[in-house]
């Protein structure tokens, strides 16, 4: 045991992407407001109450840059501007709008406490079609709109102004039949927070509480900027973009951008930068020493295999050398992970106590060799708390109370602990891969990935010579990680399509800010239908009992499954009718399993429908419905590719607890060693409310006779 205390590097990153169109000057998502109303400002402001809790507060530039656009240029997104709308002045499109996003929230934890949201929210309907939105736009009171209004806005307050704020908490109390003298003061305490958040960091940095730090100015992955075949250090076979993007200096111009900009708002430069998503090389090594940049992070994977291990111990909790002047630390991914998606269904205090219990067996069986040991803990600032009950206060609390009482555990900024212990060893050559799965595949190698860098390469090559800094910061805003994220079979969202339209639209503007013609293709979305992977790919034969239950542990547990909750990728999605699929197959049969997020019964089928569409290797159709007090379950197919035609009714499928149905693979046309696409798709009366994979299909061979041999020998 070492009889140093732990070192706590506790790092909150910070980031929205780069909402701005710089042309039109629209914000088109509404993200960077709410979650400064919500999370930014809270989560300095809470270490008033804890003046012994240092920590280390991440904010990308890019963030900054729209949250002071906001306060100082009275910014618009289009939730904004229809939230200052009257009522009355509305048109059907825009209330329609509004009951599509204006329920964009966490249902549980911010509508479900209160009741006249959430009566609004039932009476728009949790799964509500085109044609119903339509008609209940036509229906809702002029008081209706209003209080959907205010509400939208009043609940992605955070737990400050909603204890503290006499306004705020007056109006959470009044709880509905909002005026717009209500809807004012809501928006007008908005910009007042907003406002509040960059002060409030400088006082925290002032008095020595926190360490601010910074990332590349619009969260580019820095490696692949530098040279997208970075990408195959970390995966070999990838197939890369059929244009080398290589432009090491505009990696340096994010970096020093960043620095300079960061200076500008809080007086001073940063000691130390979080790679947009933990991404290293050795080659940015030398631009981040130059931006005068002392200290990075990443993830321990990277160490792992820069030291060429399996995995790493204890080796994770000391800093090393790289580069020339840099120090490098490594991130606990099992802690981080703790606090960023198991410990919202935690009480607090348990959750609290289980992760200083975790500190101090890494304490334990640390070396006794009189060094001190630091563990940093990096995750998402924000996006995190909406799944605490209470935006994450209760948590907060007793986690900053238990860790700095404790005498084992020693809360520090980075840069204190690298002045007074730095590092003893050296890493040879950083390994190029960033902290998700230890390599790029998230931003590089999927066809649509490729695409968007080749269209960015094209772009940045007409631009060159250009002194146009506008269709320069275009071009470094397309540089952004967060285009690539939602390209290919990794992430998907309800906002796919707006991702990939800003996308096209910031290389559109570097050709228009410099008076030419963008090319034709960059009207034409990069997102395509696509196979998606399942959450888990089938493994053996299975042959479930279709009675609506799981009537074994066992019967779906070859199957393949896909998470709906995962696959929607975005934090602010509505709620879906399922939550998640599976399917698998007997020599004969393939078998669906639908799982709802409500209780199945008469009442709550009454005009939905489910079913499945099977492209290939024949296109058909198999829909379930409750008709005339019954349910059935019709086998379609495509007649002169216009319309659905019923063949017949199969009686293969059970309701209860959950959906099962089988259907024999003759019917489909299916041989065995045949490729199988299909999606699943849920409708109410008629109309399409939900399709998985979104954009896209699953695909699965079907088995041959020796399919459980081979799945036996993988």
């Amino acid at each position: 045991m070492n009889n140093n205390p732990i070192y706590l590097a506790l790092i909150w990153h910070m980031h929205q992407p780069f909402y701005k169109d710089l042309v039109s000057g629209e914000y088109i998502l509404p993200w960077v407001r709410l979650h400064g109303a919500k999370d930014y400002y809270d989560m300095a402001a809470i270490l008033d109450d804890f003046p012994n809790m240092k920590l280390t507060i991440n904010l990308v530039p890019s963030l900054l840059l729209q949250i002071e656009d906001y306060v100082n240029n009275n910014a618009k997104d289009k939730c904004l501007v229809l939230s200052e709308k009257d009522p009355k002045e509305l048109h059907e499109k825009e209330i329609i709008y509004i009951l599509k996003n204006f329920f964009m929230v966490n249902w549980e934890v911010m509508i479900k406490p209160y009741k006249r949201y959430q009566d609004l929210l039932l009476k728009r309907g949790r799964f509500s079609s085109e044609s119903e939105l339509m008609s209940l736009a036509r229906r809702l009171s002029w008081q209706e709109i209003m209080d959907i209004q205010v509400w939208f806005n009043l609940a992605w307050f955070g737990f400050n102004y909603r204890k503290n704020d006499p306004v705020i908490k007056g109006l959470l109390e009044k709880g509905g039949m909002f005026t717009a003298e209500d809807k004012k003061a809501v928006l007008s305490k908005q910009k007042e927070i907003l406002s509040k958040i960059v002060p409030k960091h400088k006082e925290l940095l002032a008095r020595g509480q926190v360490e601010l730090t910074t990332s590349p100015f619009y969260h580019p992955i820095l490696p692949l900027i530098c040279d997208t075949n970075a990408a195959k250090e970390a995966m070999p076979h990838i197939q890369l973009p059929s244009i080398r993007f290589q432009h090491p200096e505009d990696a340096k111009q994010q970096i020093e951008s960043a620095v300079a900009y960061h200076e500008k708002l809080f007086g001073e430069k940063p000691s130390g930068m979080w790679p947009s998503e933990g991404s290293v090389s050795e080659q940015i090594l030398p631009l981040v020493s130059g931006a005068g940049i002392k200290w990075i992070a990443t993830d321990e994977s990277v160490l792992a295999s820069s030291l060429n291990l399996p995995r790493v111990s204890t080796e994770i909790y000391k800093p090393y050398a790289v580069g020339d002047g840099v120090n490098i630390i490594f991130r606990n991914h099992f802690l981080s992970d703790q606090i960023g998606f198991v410990y919202q269904r935690w009480r607090a205090k348990d959750a609290a106590a289980d992760f200083i219990r975790h500190l101090h067996d890494i304490r334990n069986n640390l070396p006794a060799d009189g060094k001190k040991y630091i563990v940093p803990v990096i995750l998402d600032g924000e996006n995190a708390w909406e799944y605490y009950h209470d935006g994450g206060e209760e948590f907060l609390r007793e986690f900053y109370k238990m860790v700095s009482s404790d005498p084992g555990i020693v809360t520090v900024r980075p840069k204190d602990f690298l002045n007074e212990n730095p590092p003893t060893e050296r890493i040879g050559k950083l390994f190029a891969s960033s902290w998700i799965n230890n390599n790029f595949r998230i931003w590089i190698g999927h066809e649509e990935d490729n695409i968007a860098w080749e269209y960015l390469a094209k772009t940045r090559a007409m631009l060159e010579g250009s002194d146009n800094q506008l269709a320069w910061q275009e071009l470094y805003i397309a540089e952004g990680s967060d285009w690539c994220w939602w390209y290919g079979d990794d992430h998907s969202s309800e906002n796919d399509e707006v991702f990939d339209a800003l996308f096209r639209k910031h290389l559109k503007n570097v050709y228009q800010l410099i008076g030419k013609e963008p090319p034709r293709q960059l009207d034409r979305p990069i997102k395509r239908i696509k196979t998606f992977k399942p959450t888990r790919e089938p493994v053996y034969l299975i042959n479930p009992t279709l009675d609506g239950e799981v009537t074994n542990y066992y019967e779906w547990l070859s199957a393949g499954h896909f998470d709906i909750l995962k696959a929607k990728g975005a934090m602010h999605q509505i709620e879906t009718v399922l939550s998640s699929f599976y399917y698998g197959f007997s020599r004969t049969h393939l078998f669906i399993r639908l799982d709802c997020n409500f209780k199945i019964n008469d009442e709550n089928m009454k005009g939905f429908s489910f079913g499945f569409v099977i492209y290939t290797p024949h296109e058909c159709k198999f829909k379930l419905q409750y008709n005339a007090g019954k349910y059935e379950l019709m086998f379609l197919k495509m007649v002169d590719k216009e319309k659905w035609e019923e063949i017949k009714k199969l009686d293969s499928f059970g309701i209860k607890k959950i959906i099962e149905a089988a259907v024999p693979f003759v019917d489909l046309g299916v041989d065995p060693g045949d490729e199988v696409q299909f999606c699943v798709f849920v409708e109410k009366d008629g109309n399409e409310l939900e399709r998985w994979p979104r954009g896209g299909v699953i695909s699965f061979v079907s088995p041959t006779s020796n399919f459980e041999m081979e799945q036996w020998s993988v």
